[in-house]
Formats: C-alpha cells, structure tokens, sequence
C-alpha cells in the first residue's frame, strides 16, 4: 500500500508518517521502481500501535523500547505517566478550586488568587484611580514578594479587612484619595497619623513573628509606579508613613 493508502486506514497524516520516520518510530521501507513507498500490514500495524501509546501521552521518542516489546522500559514508563497524571490532576482541582473562589468572590482572574477578594472588598466605593492603583500594587507585590512573602501579604490584607478596622480603612482610604495639589501640610501630616495608628499595631504584631518581605531591591519600579499614579501630596503621605513605620520620627 501506498503512504496515503495507509494514513487513511490507520487515521493518522501522511504528514505524520514522515514524522515518524524521521524520529525512528517507523522504518521507512524502500521504494518502489515509481519512486513511491511500499507499506504492508505490519506497518499499519506499527503505525496502530504508535497511536495507541501517543494516547497515553507517551512521547514519541520513548516509544522505541515500548515497540520493541521491553517490558521494564513499559513499567518505568507507565509509572513515571501516573505520576504526572497525578500532578496535573492535582493542578486542575487547584485551578477549579481558584476559579470558583474567583466567582462567589466576584474578584478579577488576573490578579494573584490570595489577593482578589480582599482588593475586589477594597474596590467597593473607590474611584477608579484608586482602584486601579491598589491592583497594579498588589501585582507588583505579589510578583516580588515570591511565595512566602504573598502569603504575609494576604494576612496583612485579611487583617485590614477585619470588622473591627474595615470602616476606619475605608474612611483612611476615601480621605488619601481627597488629597490633591490643594492639600495643606496639616492635612497630609493628620491623615499620615491616621494611617499609622491603624498600621502600626498590624505591623508590629508581625514584627519577629516571620521575616520581613524585603522590596528593597525593587523600590525603584515601586516609586515608578506612584509617581505615575499618585499626585504629590499622596506620594509625600506614603513617605512619611514609611519612615513612622519604619521607626523614624
């Protein structure tokens, strides 16, 4: 049979049948006086055989062995698919599980899982700017702080979301977003004291408790990103608060 012939029986591409040859899946027989190859039943059936374990995953260039009937190289093989059938299974439930928190959350899929409902509760009542400004920080965050550090994140976002200080951060947060080129020193000095006597107890409750997320490397891209969004009385705010927090006067 000719290659068209026999891609046809076994459902596969004479595109395919090249590949095959040139990865050493299937011999490739001799020609014909007319230039054509000149397969018979037991390539169809080599080829039957490929389709069946490329099934299974397996890759084409472990299939040798598999083809040529040895058994330990089947064992080993199968055992090392298991094995990543398992894994990928394990991240697809991972995956549905985000997904659904995702949607009774109401929170945007592009931002870090660990972060979405507390920054979608944050969102609620902000301007755009705001908004917007609170996201693109969270993404910088959860980017650099790697995974440890993501998770101190969440639990300083689980902790300003708290009943008992929600309303005094959303008033904060209302207040920050007032501040404009009309702001007076007073202003930005009252609410940078606002601020510090709603962060330092969280701060300082996290203070030996697990190491510090160090951003010091990347402060740069930080200030990049404020200096875009934020206007001069709001980035002055977040430079005092940073040296109270940090326990300068």
């Amino acid at each position: 049979m000719l290659s068209n012939e026999l891609a046809r029986l076994a459902g596969v591409t004479v595109r395919a049948l090249r590949h095959y040859h040139r990865i050493g899946v299937l011999v490739e027989p001799e020609r014909r006086s007319n230039g054509y190859r000149e397969y018979d039943v037991h390539d169809l059936i080599r080829v039957l055989r490929i389709k069946r374990l490329a099934a299974l995953g397996i890759p084409l260039d472990r299939m040798p062995a598999l083809l040529d009937d040895d058994a330990n190289e089947a064992g080993e093989l199968l055992d090392e698919l298991d094995a990543e059938l398992t894994a990928q299974i394990d991240r697809l439930i991972g995956q549905r599980a985000i997904i659904a928190h995702l949607r009774t959350s109401g929170a945007a899929p592009d931002l870090p899982p660990e972060l979405a409902p507390f920054l979608a509760a944050f969102a609620a009542g902000q301007s755009r700017e705001r908004a917007t400004y609170d996201r693109d920080q969270s993404v910088l965050l959860a980017h650099f702080a790697g995974v440890d550090g993501l998770a101190q994140i969440a639990r300083l976002y689980e902790r300003l979301s708290d009943s008992a200080i929600a309303p005094a951060v959303k008033d904060i947060d209302e207040k920050f977003g007032h501040l404009g080129p009309d702001s007076t020193d007073r202003e930005v000095n009252e609410l940078t004291e606002l601020f510090a006597a709603v962060l330092t107890p969280i701060v300082a409750d996290r203070v030996g408790a697990e190491p510090t997320v160090d951003l010091a490397a990347v402060a740069d891209i930080f200030a990049q990103h404020s200096a875009d969004l934020l206007n001069e009385q709001q980035q002055r705010l977040l430079e005092h608060l940073e040296r109270r927090l940090g326990g300068d006067a």
